[in-house]
């Protein structure tokens, strides 16, 4: 007897529908062909006992399974139900009248229990666009699938609860969340509140003003004085992601399997931060099975590099295109596969090996040459991407201990989305740019056109401040931000002067 049952196969940040074949024959032996992996072929032991401790059996017959499309590899844990599934309907143990109208995935335990899959978003949005009724898999996972709308999906704990809807109808309960209400329940209350920083005014500006233009930002300070605590607090303030983006941002993280269990839909953006030990296929993604990096896992969030000077050199030079094109590919010989990746770049260093820089009271103090090798680590390109250099000086004991509230993050984030709303409605005629960092030079001369008295200002500040000539742009475009959270139409002497201030490592003494 011949049965089809459909699983998926997650290639990318997309799903392919896959087709197991079981067919059961005269004769003894277990076949499995389709270019299965080890996790696949040794599926038959874990069917086996998960079987037998459920009063069921795989028969002593000869059975061949094929895992159709045959020339596409197959990996992973999470076919085991949709094998067992096949073997139960077609050895006659169970019926399996309404089995084509399912997709069937999950990893079994020895007592029949399910763990959970990766890629269960992809798969359930593949399953909705080819008309399945609905999409069986573990319970850890049904939240996740439940997202996509108009697919009844099903979160089981044990593969009896699948035999007993197959073979007496006994209802399975269907997972149903609501969406909106999953997306915005969290968004007034983020984990990381500005409120909680102490002084560090200029700072909380910086990450404003790069908030509001998604711009890439570098603090520079020694330690303890708070770069990474003002850093992780940068997505809080971030513009809500729209339920587009959402949706993108949980694929991904649903096919590298990091989707919290039970959690359905993320509302809040991605902050990654890795050490600094990460190789380089770890960051852009990768791998003999590629899967996306923690460039693609920061998508429409914040990827922080701390400490950036103790990257490795090659590993901060692949992120160089990335950061350009906002999408990361991955060719092999047989195959390639694009992920997403257009994330804020938050980088924080010291401004010299010890720690301190021209601080006579330092416990540690370095040469100017031991300086200039440990900046030198950092690369011209690069440093060309980010366009906010920020000096981080420690907060005094007074601040510390002030009772005062600081503004919270929801009042700075209603700024932020004002002046990128402005963006949405200047940038609506271009695919490519959608907030003002990614303006090219085209745009910049269009909407950050200057009168001649910031023109001098500008000439100015760049002859005395010895600035280079990669300033230029860069000052401009953060100009443009500034205006825009002013609600300026145009950039004025004022924004200039401001967005000059926050280019520390063009001026000499730093990077020269």
């Amino acid at each position: 007897m011949l049965t089809k049952v459909f699983g998926s196969a997650v290639f990318g940040v997309d799903a392919t529908t896959i087709t197991v074949e079981v067919n059961v024959d005269k004769g003894i032996g277990y076949h499995l062909v389709g270019l299965p992996d080890n996790a696949i072929k040794e599926s038959n032991y874990r069917i086996a006992a998960a079987l037998q401790n459920n009063s069921y059996k795989i028969p002593g017959k000869k059975i061949i399974i094929n895992m159709s499309p045959a020339d596409m590899r197959k990996e992973g844990s999470a076919y085991d139900l949709t094998l067992a599934t096949g073997i139960l309907v077609a050895t006659g143990q169970i019926k399996g009248d309404a089995i084509a109208d399912y997709i069937i995935m999950g990893e079994l335990s020895l007592d029949g229990g399910l763990q959970p899959i990766k890629g269960a978003l992809p798969i359930a949005i593949t399953a909705r666009e080819e008309g399945f009724k609905g999409f069986i898999l573990p319970k850890q996972n049904a939240k996740e699938a439940a997202i996509v709308d108009g697919l009844c999906v099903y979160g089981v704990e044990n593969i009896s609860e699948v035999i007993a809807f197959f073979d007496k109808e006994v209802p399975l309960e269907q997972t149903v969340i609501d969406t909106r209400a999953e997306f915005y329940k969290s968004l007034d209350h983020p984990e990381f509140d500005f409120a909680d920083v102490k002084g560090q005014e200029s700072i909380k500006r910086c990450m404003e003003i790069a908030a509001a233009g998604g711009h890439n930002i570098i603090l520079i300070g020694p330690p303890g004085s708070g770069k990474t605590m003002i850093s992780k607090r940068l997505p809080s303030i971030l513009p809500p992601m729209s339920l587009r983006e959402a949706l993108e941002t949980t694929k991904i993280h649903s096919v590298a399997g990091r989707v919290k269990n039970n959690q359905g839909l993320m509302s809040e953006r991605p902050f990654r931060s890795p050490h600094h030990t990460i190789s380089n296929v770890a960051l852009v993604g990768g791998g003999s099975y590629p899967q996306p990096g923690e460039i693609s896992l920061s998508h429409n969030g914040v990827l922080f590099l701390d400490e950036l000077p103790e990257f490795k050199r090659e590993v901060l030079e692949v992120m160089r295109q990335p950061l350009e094109d906002r999408e990361v590919t991955i060719s092999r010989a047989r195959f390639t596969v694009t992920y997403p990746s257009s994330f804020m770049l938050v980088a924080s260093m010291n401004p010299s090996p010890g720690g301190y820089f021209n601080d006579p009271d330092a416990p540690v103090t370095s040469s100017p040459a031991e300086m200039q090798r440990y900046l030198g680590k950092i690369s011209g390109p690069l440093l060309d991407r980010i366009d906010i250099h920020i000096e981080v000086t420690p907060v005094p004991f007074e601040k510390l201990s002030s009772e005062q509230k600081a503004e919270s993050s929801v009042e700075i984030r209603k700024r932020v989305t004002a002046a990128r709303e402005l963006q949405v409605v200047r940038f609506r005629e271009s695919e490519a740019t959608n907030y003002n960092a990614q303006m090219n030079v085209k745009q910049i001369r269009t909407y950050c056109a200057l009168d001649d008295a910031s023109k001098q200002l500008l000439k100015t500040a760049m002859e005395r401040l010895n600035l280079s000539a990669r300033a230029y742009d860069r000052i401009l475009k953060v100009a443009r931000t500034i205006a825009d959270l002013a609600g300026s139409e145009t950039v004025t002497g004022m924004h200039i002067s401001e967005a000059i201030q926050y280019r520390s490592l063009d001026r000499d003494g730093w990077l020269g």
